[in-house]
């Protein structure tokens, strides 16, 4: 892994995408406006990497009256040859397709209320164009908040009107030294973090809190001991570790336990092994006998992680092959439960829909497992086919940005971090450990560490994370979740432990 991944201009990856013929194949579901309409944007790239970015958009009370102009506006630049592309160009010809009423900066929960104010607002931000240029009404005052506002806490963009004298491919073709926006300036050091540097920086703000035993604090101690500091978490664990009991009364306890795990891996602690072997325990019921799945997965494919990755890890500290025996088992319970034709999950059997973190769950789940499981066991073969067969079923499904999204499927819906993150973390083992080819997979971990990257502030806030979701029944329901727009515990356990992978702290 090199060093550092260097900004890539165009914001995220245009990243030479490259012939004219494929420029206009560069597209974006922007979002959703409130009747499920999906916001659609192209571009066509420059000729070099270091260009700036310009973006026309249009529509913004509805009306489609410059939706022709901007395209072609963006087919005349497309035709010019690559060195005469002085630009990355991107056009939005119909903003708000419903007509619906917009006000900026944005309110309401993101995407349930102001679908259309939201979604603009954060991907504008997040591709940080360094000028905007907007046709027609705006009422709404995009303009004025692009300029005097922190687009989605990135930083500010110019703007201009659409006239008769920006609109030209001579005007375009001058641009080349167009400087900087503020939001492409803090887009470019958020780019220009190394893996131990962003693992450090969540590592100073999160991981400090172990009250409630769960997975959503403990992947943050786990991530901070993965960078070092066993002794401060130990800190954390010594009540614990000093005779306090644990009742494993949920799927998200029992993977708290993990961080026992982990500990007694790291130093031996007889007390963590104890805590984290009590909970794989539960696979056995009153008689002794193994389950026929782990208890308190509630149908939900979460439980791929919560379960499955706790097993296989006691089954490697202990030496006992039944629990490895019993995570092969959990996991062809819940594959029979929750698997689609397509290689996707449901997130639950109450709705066929392909909840974003439903998903990222199993391929971290798996990824995590297989990392201990003895490919002597006669279950080994059976749970990496599972593992590559979700990969392989997920990879069309990131986005050109190098994000999956809410409803991995689900064009314009939320571009979705912590999904991006555990699925990257996946990505990362898989190639690592020679179950994933590296030169296809490659690829696609960078693209997709880039997007965390920017998604990722430099004081730990992000951008667009799920809440927290149990069992819905209806694709509305997984739409309309809240997009977390701020500090969250869940993303930064995450991420900090895709930077440890991709900076090799094992």
């Amino acid at each position: 892994m090199r060093d550092k991944i260097h900004y890539a201009s165009f914001c995220l990856l245009l990243l030479l995408q490259t012939s004219v013929a494929a420029a206009q194949d560069l597209q974006w579901a922007v979002g959703l406006s409130s009747n499920r309409t999906v916001i659609r944007a192209q571009g066509v790239s420059a000729g070099f990497q270091s260009a700036p970015t310009v973006l026309y958009l249009a529509g913004l009370n509805g009306a489609a009256d410059s939706a022709a102009q901007l395209r072609s506006i963006l087919l005349a630049y497309s035709q010019l040859d690559a060195q005469h592309r002085p630009i990355n160009l991107i056009t939005l010809p119909l903003a708000n397709p419903e007509a619906e009423d917009l006000s900026f900066p944005p309110s309401g929960s993101a995407y349930s209320e102001n679908p259309v104010a939201n979604s603009l607002w954060r991907w504008l931000g997040v591709h940080a164009p360094d000028l905007v240029i907007i046709a027609g009404d705006d009422t709404a005052g995009l303009g004025t908040a692009l300029q005097r506002e922190s687009v989605a806490g990135i930083g500010s963009i110019p703007v201009q009107k659409l006239s008769t004298e920006n609109t030209s491919i001579e005007y375009l073709s001058g641009l080349s030294n167009l400087n900087a926006s503020a939001a492409k300036r803090e887009v470019r050091r958020r780019l220009n973090r190394t893996p131990e540097e962003l693992a450090q920086q969540l590592a100073q703000s999160y991981g400090y809190d172990f009250s409630t035993p769960a997975y959503v604090p403990g992947m943050s101690l786990i991530g901070r001991m993965r960078l070092g500091y066993i002794a401060e978490v130990e800190q954390l664990l010594q009540g614990y570790l000093s005779g306090e009991e644990i009742e494993v009364s949920n799927a998200s306890v029992m993977a708290g336990q993990l961080v026992f795990a982990e500990h007694a891996e790291r130093t031996g602690n007889p007390r963590s092994l104890l805590l984290a072997t009590q909970a794989a325990e539960l696979a056995f019921d009153e008689q002794g006998k193994l389950r026929q799945a782990m208890p308190m997965h509630n149908e939900m494919s979460d439980s791929v992680f919560m379960a499955t990755v706790l097993l296989a890890k006691v089954g490697k500290l202990s030496g006992e092959e039944t629990y490895f025996t019993m995570a092969a088992r959990h996991v062809a319970f819940m594959r029979d439960l929750l698997l689609r034709e397509d290689g996707l999950y449901r997130h639950t059997p109450l709705a066929d829909v392909a909840w974003g973190r439903g998903n990222a769950f199993p391929a971290l789940g798996l990824a995590l497992s297989l990392s201990d499981f003895p490919e002597t066991h006669p279950a080994y073969a059976s749970l990496k086919d599972a593992f590559l067969q979700h990969i392989e079923a997920l990879r069309p499904f990131q986005d050109i940005d190098g994000m999956w999204h809410e409803v991995i499927d689900y064009p314009g819906s939320f571009a979705e971090l912590s999904a991006t993150a555990m699925i990257g973390i996946a990505i990362k083992r898989g190639i690592d450990r020679g179950w994933l080819n590296g030169e296809t997979y490659q690829v696609i971990l960078d693209k997709a560490w880039n997007a965390v990257l920017i998604r990722s502030s430099l004081s730990g806030e992000f951008i667009d994370v799920c809440t927290s979701t149990g069992k819905l029944q209806s694709l509305d329901a997984y739409l309309d979740r809240l997009a977390i727009f701020a500090r969250d515990d869940r993303a930064a356990g995450m991420i900090m432990n895709l930077a440890n992978e991709m900076a090799g702290n094992n």
